[in-house]
């Protein structure tokens, strides 16, 4: 292997951004305790170095103070409007919103009035207006603010980008991303949820799904895509009113690279994402679920390899790289809130160009682009 490849496999699961001397501890408010905080994420920060669950915030008390007894660091089961009077505000220093996207607002504002740091699950909001409020709110109040792209904390995605970046495959050219799962099928099998209400989620499968291969290209290639285009189907009726079931779109980035991505709810579980450069390739797969071995496999002149690399849990490393961004006094240096605003932007003209059935040029879309 050449010197830059050498230096970006050796130690391949390393943290690249953790010191070492740092210690300390965030105690965690978790705001919306759905399937995902209770299975994903409290277990996760019970793994982490610099983290702990203290609080949990539910539209109700029965379900606030059942959820409160799975990690016993959990002092305070409180409601929505509880949080919102400031109830156990003492007992957490940062929160984290993972309520359906059309209410992450709100959640941010009170924090801000708060003084507490945010992890704001992706995507940030329902619309772009209200994405650019978060920010703004953050900005005013002089909070941290990081949104949960978790795939950034990734080691296998971390590797690719290193790797890009030293032009160990050359060029980029192409990229392609696929996420897909059978959502009322296997993952939430009741057509009533919040992601099939377009006012409360902004769209069911390219703000939930396909946000993965679009921001994990981003930041793959430390790129944002200046055109794009898109076609959407729905075939099961319960998707009708969101609109997109399946959806295929296409990126184009300023120095030439195309990004070609899919995303479907009614599909076999899978996902992988490829960047093909004029000297190489790099293949992560499978790349987007936490519950799936990442794999990684590099090509470059006329050789294959796949590595084999400790596996992580990548929520327990977003929330450790957001607590050890907060006890260094580190805004977070990628996924905050404006690197964020792209993806919403981005995603608003994915839609745009699907009901258009033409091409959409993201300045002109957003003249502002701020």
């Amino acid at each position: 292997m050449s010197p830059p490849i050498d230096e970006t496999l050796d130690r391949f699961a390393r943290r690249d951004w953790q010191d070492d001397d740092v210690d300390g501890t965030v105690r965690v408010a978790m705001i919306g305790l759905g399937w995902w905080t209770r299975a994903e994420a409290i277990p996760a920060v019970i793994d982490s170095e610099f983290c702990e669950t203290t609080v949990v915030v539910s539209s109700s008390t029965e379900k606030a103070e059942r959820v409160a007894g799975l990690a016993d660091t959990i002092a305070h089961g409180i409601t929505y409007d509880e949080f919102h009077d400031g109830v156990a505000a003492d007992a957490y220093d940062a929160i984290y919103v993972v309520t359906p996207n059309a209410i992450h607002l709100p959640f941010v504002e009170t924090a801000a009035d708060l003084d507490k740091a945010v992890l704001c699950e992706k995507p940030m909001e329902a619309t772009v207006d209200r994405a650019r409020e978060v920010r703004d709110v953050a900005d005013s109040a002089e909070i941290p603010l990081m949104v949960a792209y978790r795939m950034q904390t990734e080691p296998a995605v971390r590797r690719a980008r290193e790797l890009v970046r030293k032009g160990a495959i050359g060029d980029p050219v192409l990229v392609h991303g696929n996420m897909s799962q059978r959502l009322l099928a296997e993952v939430v099998p009741n057509p009533d949820q919040w992601r099939l209400d377009p006012d409360l989620s902004g769209g069911a499968t390219v703000m939930d799904i396909g946000l993965y291969p679009l921001n994990t290209a981003r930041f793959v290639l430390d790129a944002d895509p200046v055109r794009v285009r898109a076609h959407t189907t729905v075939e099961d009726e319960a998707f009708a009113d969101v609109g997109d079931e399946h959806v295929s779109f296409g990126m184009d980035f300023e120095d030439g690279t195309l990004a070609a991505c899919t995303a479907s709810q009614s599909a076999y579980q899978s996902s992988h994402l490829r960047v093909t450069g004029t000297e190489g390739e790099i293949e992560i797969d499978p790349a987007f679920y936490n519950r799936q071995a990442r794999g990684f496999r590099l090509s470059w002149q006329g050789q294959t390899v796949d590595l084999d690399f400790e596996q992580v849990n990548q929520m327990t490393e977003e929330f450790d790289y957001f607590a050890h961004c907060l006890l260094t006094d580190t805004p977070p240096p990628h996924p905050d809130a404006e690197h964020a605003l792209v993806d919403m932007q981005t995603m608003d003209a994915i839609y745009a160009a699907a009901e258009r059935g033409e091409d959409v040029v993201l300045a002109e879309e957003f003249d502002d682009f701020d």
